[in-house]
């Protein structure tokens, strides 16, 4: 894994041995990105479930004003914060370890302009972070949602009603949707 573009092209990134993570594939990343690309500059970004920190790396390589990288790992929070400083992008970085849903539920600074999320394919922690995000507002009136999932089917009722799914794609296994509040313009 390499960040693709920006102050950090080039910089090959660790990931975690085994196969407890599923690092995003180059070409999804290279997918979402291209998709994303006029959406980073000067936003926050979440990445939560960061694994190695890979698309949150990518997005402060491309100029998003502040990136919060979150996993629970002990051995993913080692990767990530090597990870920053291999690709001296910690004046806007900052990596969390911590459970995901519970930073979610004590975050109190700026709204996210883009979350990323990537759990475990086995869990339904997707709808639960949706949940909290929604719920707790925290994400721009054109703030935008990508989830990587094994499935496209991945918003309950509930969230169906306040997000649209206004893009999808699918490499390998992986099913990645964009998503952004009802009404917001599209990409």
């Amino acid at each position: 894994m390499r960040i693709i573009t920006g102050k950090a092209r080039g910089v090959r990134l660790e990931t975690l041995d085994g196969l407890n993570t599923r690092p995003t594939s180059e070409r999804s990343k290279e997918a979402v990105f291209s998709a994303l690309q006029f959406e980073i500059a000067d936003r926050v970004v979440l990445d939560l479930f960061s694994g190695s920190g890979q698309m949150g790396l990518e997005a402060a390589s491309r100029g998003a004003a502040r990136v919060y990288l979150v996993d629970k790992s002990r051995e993913a929070f080692k990767i990530i914060t090597g990870n920053i400083e291999k690709t001296r992008l910690g004046d806007v970085c900052v990596a969390k370890n911590e459970d995901s849903i519970s930073f979610l539920k004590r975050y109190s600074g700026e709204k996210f302009g883009i979350v990323f999320l990537d759990p475990p394919y086995a869990t339904n922690l997707i709808g639960e972070a949706l949940k909290v995000i929604l719920e707790r507002d925290l994400l721009e009136e054109d703030g935008i949602l990508v989830c990587e999932s094994d499935r496209f089917d991945i918003l309950d009722l509930e969230i169906s009603k306040k997000c649209d799914i206004i893009k999808t794609m699918k490499h390998g296994v992986a099913h990645i949707s964009v998503i952004k509040p009802n009404g917001a313009e599209e990409l």
